[in-house]
């Protein structure tokens, strides 16, 4: 099955960029490799938030690594969504999780983590760190030992 007759909408148009938080333009399309493990890395180098309290800018990476299962998120709708937080006021620890959260809903892969590299404000940088493991596998045991000896 080709990736349009999956029915993604982003792929091959135009862009259209959400003024406001949307993770509803998430697109996944079927992982043609479940037979063993592989990781997708993603490095936003250009993710831009608000912060909730002034309402200036944050800037960070924002780096995704995970293990599929059977649906993979698509790029162009990942970048779309990701996007969607220009305007959204979250403070930095939030913006991952939710980036997390989203993409284990979406997608329930095996395994995945997001970092966030925020750029320093006040001369501190943030880098907040959020994983999950599928529970009950060997992917929450991995999950476990990454957080565990995270830096």
């Amino acid at each position: 099955m080709s990736r349009k007759e999956e029915g993604l909408k982003a792929l091959g148009r135009e862009a259209t960029y959400s003024q406001n938080y949307a993770p509803e333009v998430l697109e996944t399309f079927e992982n043609l490799h479940q037979d063993h493990d592989y990781w997708v890395r993603f490095n936003c180098p250009e993710f831009t938030t608000l912060c909730p309290i002034t309402g200036q800018p944050d800037f960070a990476e924002i780096r995704i690594s995970y293990i599929p299962d059977v649906r993979m998120v698509e790029s162009k709708s990942l970048k779309l969504y990701l996007f969607s937080f220009r305007s959204h006021g979250g403070f930095h620890e939030d913006c991952v999780n939710m980036i997390m959260k989203d993409l284990v809903a979406l997608m329930d892969p095996k395994y995945i983590e997001v970092t966030g590299f925020f750029t320093p404000r006040g001369g501190i940088s943030i880098f907040p760190y959020a994983n999950y493991g599928r529970p009950g596998t060997k992917y929450e045991q991995l999950a476990q030992q990454r957080f565990a000896v995270h830096e």
